[in-house]
């Protein structure tokens, strides 16, 4: 396959993730501000043909019947828009968790929109991808660019790209699969209204400590629904936070992913490392956060 027909998706992770309300129709109003990690699926692309979608890899089995998969609603979300556009056969290799709050699925509709933008000669800002992958799903639109950005509404107004240092981090998921739809059905409002982040911050932080600063100054207003639904999850936080140079623990979306943030990538190896070895089932690895993935 050309290297050209061949794209990542990187996991997006949730570095922080506030909610800022719920919707009159039921939806919640959001901010995050999104990274995307070193780990991710892969997918390519064969042009010519229906419309096709072949699924392997470590977490197929848990991915679903292909017919309801992101790639190729995504793919019809385009051709709806465009008729001419070159259909064809995709062949998926999922390595991430599934309902893992890593934004998996919408990764590899937004690296499907790509490559259908490369073979039909779009731009990679062309409206009409940007219009595909939001009738697709709340989380596409930020994956097409997976520049850390932040994101408010339900995930259809993007601000960024910020050019935030990168962080080294480890990843681990319990093997638990939690609904997103479940976890803000649990989400309480809290107290105190959350006050949006400021932007000018964001766009003026240059140094790793500030942001470090900044994300120990949020939160993911859904950790305590996730752990209700699933305990394992503080399990996991409690066991990331006790490692040596941890400098923080957070959940990513609506869970059951956590990562944590490290003083460096040896010390991020180190602690994956001593995971996996207490914690064989889980899916543990070690990543950088942020800074340029594609």
């Amino acid at each position: 396959m050309p290297a050209s027909l061949v794209e990542d998706a990187p996991a997006k992770v949730n570095l922080t993730l506030r909610v800022l309300g719920r919707r009159a129709d039921g939806y919640h109003e959001i901010e995050s501000l999104v990274a995307f990690a070193g780990v991710g699926d892969a997918l390519s692309f064969a042009p010519g043909g229906a419309l096709a979608l072949n699924v392997r890899g470590a977490s197929a089995a848990q991915a679903g019947a292909s017919a309801d998969n992101l790639v190729l609603k995504a793919a019809r979300a385009l051709a709806d828009r465009l008729p001419t556009v070159d259909a064809g056969t995709f062949d998926l290799e999922k390595r991430l968790p599934v309902a893992a709050g890593l934004g998996g699925g919408s990764a590899d509709a937004a690296a499907a929109l790509r490559l259908l933008a490369r073979v039909n000669n779009l731009a990679p800002d062309d409206p009409l991808l940007y219009a595909a992958a939001r009738a697709t799903g709340a989380d596409v639109p930020v994956c097409l660019d997976p520049r850390t950005r932040l994101m408010r509404g339900i995930g259809e107004v993007l601000f960024g790209p910020f050019k935030l240092p990168p962080l080294q981090g480890v990843l681990v998921n319990p093997g638990v699969a939690l609904a997103t739809k479940a976890v803000f059905a649990r989400w309480k409002p809290p107290a105190t209204p959350v006050v949006p982040a400021d932007l000018t911050v964001l766009t003026a932080m240059s140094k790793r400590d500030q942001l470090v600063r900044f994300l120990l100054s949020q939160a993911n207003d859904l950790e305590s629904a996730a752990i209700a639904l699933a305990p394992v999850v503080a399990d996991v936080l409690l066991a990331l936070s006790s490692q040596p140079h941890c400098e923080l623990a957070r959940m990513s979306g609506s869970g059951a992913t956590c990562f944590a943030v490290f003083a460096s990538a040896a010390d991020a190896i180190k602690a994956a490392e001593a995971l996996h070895a207490e914690y064989p089932s889980w899916w543990v690895r070690a990543t950088a956060l942020g800074g340029a993935t594609r």
